[in-house]
Order: structure tokens, then C-alpha cells, then sequence
């Protein structure tokens, strides 16, 4: 079994606040992680119709079973059952009584989030990252083979195939979540929504055009984007807000979670496909961005990254701040450096110099390089002993 980063942090967590919430996509590993990291807990999982009706129809009678410890899975089944936690949580004032776990992401649901408020700490697990599935022996040779697997755990700790499991995984995920978040009458039209978005990986969202392209109007766009979002499949990558002395683009890009979810949409069945791909440049960034995005959630619980571009095309791909200094990141699908990969970053010093804590590079290689003041980085070494841990700390 691979070991979540993640677990640690829980357990310290654990010590400080009654409730941890452990919010993630399905199939990414929430309940072995609780369990893992609190093996004596009692263990409810609310997708089970028994105990889903008793948590809904007798909130009081359900939890007073679980005098201590308790993971419960699955716990926007029972919305209403988080407002008798709260009381629960603040009578017996005992730190880590309750472990609750969703695949919808409550932060962005207001009456749950209202409840939850000031007595729980929100933890966000996704799939394996790099560096889990390197400790694990099990990260794939090349970004390629990567890419075109993900990172789901299913597909490592059992072995199955690609084609086998992503399928059922995606008409789940339709038929469910999409479902139990939002009456969605035209399933099919919303299929044909999430294979458009994951065209458009990378790229900047352009809300009009998506709208046109599936048929329905802008503000169903939005609101299925909101879908996406509450239950991490897709994310939306903010424009950097400071003003460099350039006119900044304001529109946001679209990601998803895992590449290998990606790809399937996408039509590519094996990852040679994906080295010939005119997303594979995109795909990669993906890979990198939600790789950081991991780390962040299982270090620091968050961290806010960027992008910028301006109106004559100069990019950067990834922008954090910390202590008023900024770190940029260019990522590139090349298996080879050149000195013609830097131009973006050069670009950006030059703006920007009085503000730049660090200057990277990822790429497809495997060999850590220094060019001048810009670190080159393997896209296999992301971990939190190399990149970015120690690279944002400073």
C-alpha cells in the first residue's frame, strides 16, 4: 500500500481541531488514507442505504452509536447531519472525534460549509502524486506513460487497465455526482460539455465560445463548470493579479485533475498516442501543475497558484507568492533543453527582477540542470525534498 503524505499532517491535525474533513474526486484513496491514519476509529460509510437513512431520518439517534472516534464516509449524503456534529464537537470539546470524508467539495456548498465553520480543518486529497508513486516503486518510466495512466490508485494498487476502468469511472461519475449536485436533464449534452473542456486543456476559458460549441447558453456553462469544480474533476487557474507594466490577460484556464481522465476524453488509448497529440504540451503543464497542487494540499493544506500572459503572448505558467517575494515555473514537454525554452522566464526577470524569489523550469528529461539563475528540473523529481518545498521556502 502506498503511504499518503497527507497522513501525517491528518495526525497532527488530529491533536489540534474536533472535526478533519477530507474532501477529493471518487476513487482517490480518501477512505484508506482515513482509515490508515486512524485505525481504531469506528468506520460508517454513508453510501450504504442503512446507514444513509438512519444518519437522515435521526441525526441524534445515528451518532450517539460512536462515543468516540468516528470516520463517516461520505457525508454529503447526510448534509444535515453536520449540524449535530457541530453541537456534538462543541459539547464534548474532544479533538479528532470526528473524521468525515466526501467526493464533493462542501467548501463550495454554503449551508454545509456554514456548519462546518471554525471547527474543522478542510484537507484535500487527490490522487497519487509523483513522488508518492516513486516511493511506491510504481511511477511510470516516462511523462508520457504518465500522462495517459494518471494517477488514480485503483489503476496501481490493482493493476487494472486504463481502458477497463476509466470508462465505468466516467459514466459514474455522470449518472451520480452530476446528478446529486445538480438536476441535469440533458446528460448526454453534458457528456459532450466535459469532453469540449478537456479539448480546451491549457487554454484560456473563453465562455462564449465553449457555450456555443455545446449548445446551451453561457450561464449553463458556468453553472457546469461550478459541477466540475465541486467535484474535483476540473479547475480554473487564476490570471496573476499585479500589474507588471504590461496589459494582462484576465480570463482564467481550465485544468483537470488527473491527465489520465484527460486523455480517455480526449480519444488517446495508449501513450505513444500522447507523444503525437497537439494537446500533449498541455497535457504535460496539467500533469505539473496539479503534481504542485498535491504536494500543496499535503504540506501547507493550500496554496494559491497563477498564471500570466500578456496581450503580446510573453507567458509564464505558474506564479506563488510568499513573503511579498514571487516564484515563477515554466513547464515544457521537451525530453531535451535548449536555450530557446527559457525565453518565457528571461522575459519575465526582466519585469519583474525586484520581485523574483526563484526562476524554474520542468521538462520531460530526467537530468537536473542550472542556467544561470533558473533551475531546470525533471519532470520526476517533483517531490517535496527538491521541488517546490525547498524552492518556496527559500
Amino acid at each position: 500500500m502506498v503511504t499518503r503524505i497527507l497522513e501525517r499532517r491528518l495526525k497532527e491535525l488530529a491533536t489540534r481541531i474536533p472535526i478533519l474533513t477530507v474532501l477529493g474526486p471518487r476513487q482517490a484513496g480518501k477512505t484508506t488514507l482515513a482509515r490508515a491514519a486512524f485505525p481504531n476509529y469506528t468506520y460508517v460509510n454513508l453510501e450504504s442505504l442503512r446507514y444513509r437513512d438512519y444518519a437522515r431520518e435521526d441525526p441524534v439517534g445515528f451518532l450517539g452509536q460512536y462515543s468516540e472516534g468516528v470516520i463517516i464516509d461520505e457525508v454529503q449524503r447526510a448534509p444535515d447531519l453536520l449540524s449535530e456534529i457541530q453541537v456534538m464537537a462543541d459539547e464534548s470539546r474532544e479533538n479528532g472525534r470526528f473524521v468525515l470524508t466526501g467526493s464533493q467539495n462542501i467548501l463550495l456548498m454554503e449551508t454545509i460549509s456554514q456548519s462546518l465553520a471554525g471547527r474543522t480543518i478542510i484537507s484535500k486529497l487527490l490522487p497519487f502524486s509523483v513522488e508518492e508513486l516513486m516511493a511506491a516503486a510504481w511511477l511510470p518510466r516516462s511523462a508520457s506513460q504518465a500522462i495517459y495512466q494518471g494517477f488514480y490508485p485503483r489503476l496501481y494498487d490493482q493493476g487494472l487497465s486504463v481502458l477497463d476502468w476509466m470508462p465505468s469511472y466516467i459514466e459514474t461519475y455522470v449518472e451520480r455526482d452530476v446528478r446529486t449536485i445538480r438536476n441535469v436533464l440533458d446528460l448526454p449534452r453534458f457528456q459532450k460539455f466535459l469532453t469540449l473542456c478537456a479539448g480546451r486543456i491549457g487554454q484560456i476559458l473563453n465562455y462564449a465560445s465553449l457555450a456555443n460549441d455545446v449548445g446551451v447558453d453561457e450561464k449553463t456553462i458556468k453553472s457546469w463548470i461550478g459541477i466540475l469544480e465541486t467535484t474535483f474533476v476540473a479547475f480554473r487557474l487564476m490570471p496573476y493579479h499585479r500589474n507588471l507594466g504590461k496589459r494582462v490577460l484576465k480570463s482564467p484556464k481550465l485544468y483537470f485533475y488527473d491527465t489520465g481522465l484527460a486523455c480517455h476524453l480526449l480519444g488517446i488509448r495508449s501513450s505513444s498516442e500522447v507523444l503525437t497529440h497537439y494537446l500533449r504540451g498541455s497535457l504535460f503543464e496539467n500533469l505539473v501543475i496539479v503534481d504542485l497542487l498535491k504536494s500543496a494540499y499535503a504540506h501547507e493544506g493550500d496554496r494559491q497558484f497563477y498564471f500570466w500572459r500578456d496581450s503580446n503572448g510573453h507567458e509564464v505558467d505558474l506564479i506563488t507568492e510568499q513573503g511579498g517575494k514571487i516564484h515563477v515555473l515554466e513547464i515544457k514537454s521537451s525530453e531535451t533543453m535548449s536555450a530557446g525554452l527559457l525565453k518565457g522566464l528571461l522575459f519575465f526577470e526582466s519585469l519583474a527582477a525586484d520581485m523574483l524569489a526563484s526562476s524554474s523550469l520542468v521538462y520531460a528529461g530526467t537530468e537536473p540542470q542550472k542556467r544561470g539563475s533558473i533551475s531546470i528540473l525533471p519532470w520526476n523529481s517533483l517531490n517535496s525534498r527538491i521541488f517546490p518545498w525547498r524552492i518556496l521556502a527559500g
